[in-house]
């Protein structure tokens, strides 16, 4: 297994913020199992017994889940994505409560599943890891708050330029002008994030594509003008 101090994890994950040998650490805790696409690692009402730790599967180009909750009417809403050195089920551990919301992976990857009290150790023994968790749930938050801002002040094609962008700062790859997201997104989900219909999503992402800033084929968002989508998004050119 190749060390953790050696890999490089996505910026703004856990595994980026613990220093080698704690990274090393949460690696081991747990032996990784392989999941196919659609594996559903956490369940809404369930008991908070573990952890997730993600890691991109054997040959594998990212590791990506989508953060699901349904309402007591029916209506599924995504709440979030994670991605390769990010942890999934923290606050039932912490809070010792029951899930919140369904975790489910959309790419193939390795899980670890590392039980709550060995976890709880693992953060007594690294207070800097305590650190790093809490700057994990703050940027979380964050997430949650600007959300809710976009909502109020922009409209639909706005709100999911300014999501496509935050993903593609968070997990995307980037060469000149262009960009791939990294992860899996259809565009229903994509709408999911800001709140908006299938049908208001659908229509955002056409007009950012009839002005060539994206290009869109199955559960797939290339950027083609990352500039030109910062502008449509009302951000500048620094990453948000």
């Amino acid at each position: 297994m190749l060390s953790s101090a050696r890999r490089r994890w996505p910026a703004g994950t856990l595994m980026s913020r613990l220093d080698p040998p704690a990274a090393d650490e949460l690696l081991q805790l747990a032996a990784g199992n392989f999941y196919e696409p659609g594996a559903v690692l956490i369940r809404q009402g369930g008991r908070g017994t573990h952890v997730y730790l993600l890691e991109p599967a054997p040959r594998g180009s990212s590791a990506c889940v989508k953060i699901t909750a349904t309402s007591e009417n029916g209506i599924e809403t995504l709440f979030g994505i994670r991605a390769a050195g990010d942890i999934v089920g923290e606050i039932a551990v912490l809070g010792r409560r029951p899930r919140s919301a369904t975790v489910t992976t959309c790419s193939p990857l390795i899980g670890h599943p590392i039980p709550g009290d060995v976890f709880m150790s693992f953060l007594a023994r690294r207070p800097h890891a305590w650190h790093a968790v809490s700057l994990m749930i703050a940027d979380r938050l964050d997430w949650a708050n600007h959300r809710r801002l976009d909502l109020a002040g922009y409209d639909v094609t706005v709100q999911i330029a300014r999501v496509i962008v935050h993903i593609l700062d968070l997990y995307g790859r980037c060469s000149s002008n262009t960009g791939d997201l990294g992860v899996r997104l259809s565009q229903p989900e994509l709408g999911s994030l800001v709140g908006a219909s299938k049908e208001a999503a659908a229509k955002a992402v056409r007009r950012l594509r009839e002005k060539k800033l994206i290009e869109t084929g199955y559960r797939t968002i290339i950027v083609r003008d990352v500039a030109g989508l910062r502008g449509a998004a009302g951000l500048s050119a620094d990453r948000q």
